[in-house]
Formats: structure tokens, C-alpha cells, sequence
């Protein structure tokens, strides 16, 4: 399972680089970590809205995305740190995830997707010696 990341939707600014700022300000940080029997993926992305989320499998892909609702304020920003705007993110899933049983949540500003893994279809281990 690996990331990749698609640039989230915003306003165009002037040039290249602040947009390019602007844009990754929007992206969801997440962390996954492995467990016996899954792994687990944890999207921090505080102050949305449950019901805007997405979650779907596409092929060998998770798409895991958030579009705010119609009507969200836009500010003229001083300074900004933080966006609770839209982003997606794209994750290659391999065939040991077993892609009917995923789940997820969202709680405390973190979505909890839960890709269990297909029993028996771990990959082992092995040791490649360089020589």
C-alpha cells in the first residue's frame, strides 16, 4: 500500500508558487500504521463536516476525499495555518486488503478507515543480500 497524492481543489492565486502554498495547506495529513489483521489509516482533518466525506475504492486505489458544502465562507486571510477546505488523496492498495470489509469513521477531526487484511494473504518476509 502506498501514497499518492492529488492536490486538493482552491482559489488561484497570482503566481505559481503561492498557489502551490495555498494548495498544500489543504492537504490532510494521515498516518498509517499496521496491525496483525489490518492496517489502519488515520486522516487528520479536524472541523469538517462527517457527511462530506468520501471514501471509495476504484480499481486498486482508495480514494479518500472531502468537498466542503456549498456557501463556505471564504475569508480575505491575513495570515493562514490552517483550511478546513477540500482535498483528496489517493492510496495504492495491494491484494491482501480485503476491499469488501473496509470501514470508516470520523471522530475528534480524525477519519479512521479501517482496510483489514484478506487472512492468509500476508506477504512474507525475506531478506535480500547485497553482494
Amino acid at each position: 500500500m502506498y501514497n499518492q497524492s492529488h492536490a486538493a481543489k482552491g482559489d488561484h492565486y497570482g503566481s505559481s508558487k503561492r498557489h502551490m502554498l495555498y494548495r498544500s495547506l489543504q492537504r490532510a495529513a494521515v498516518n498509517i500504521y499496521k496491525t496483525e489483521t489490518s492496517f489502519e489509516m488515520l486522516v487528520f482533518a479536524p472541523g469538517r463536516i462527517k457527511e462530506h466525506f468520501a471514501v471509495n475504492v476504484k480499481g486498486n486505489e482508495l480514494v479518500v476525499s472531502y468537498s466542503p458544502p456549498e456557501g463556505f465562507p471564504r475569508f480575505d486571510w491575513v495570515l493562514r495555518e490552517y483550511s478546513r477546505g477540500g482535498f483528496v488523496r489517493t492510496f495504492a492498495l495491494d491484494e491482501t486488503i480485503d476491499t469488501s470489509a473496509i470501514t470508516a469513521k470520523y471522530e475528534d477531526g480524525v477519519l479512521q478507515v479501517s482496510l483489514p487484511v484478506i487472512a492468509g494473504a500476508q506477504k512474507t518476509e525475506q531478506e535480500i543480500k547485497v553482494s
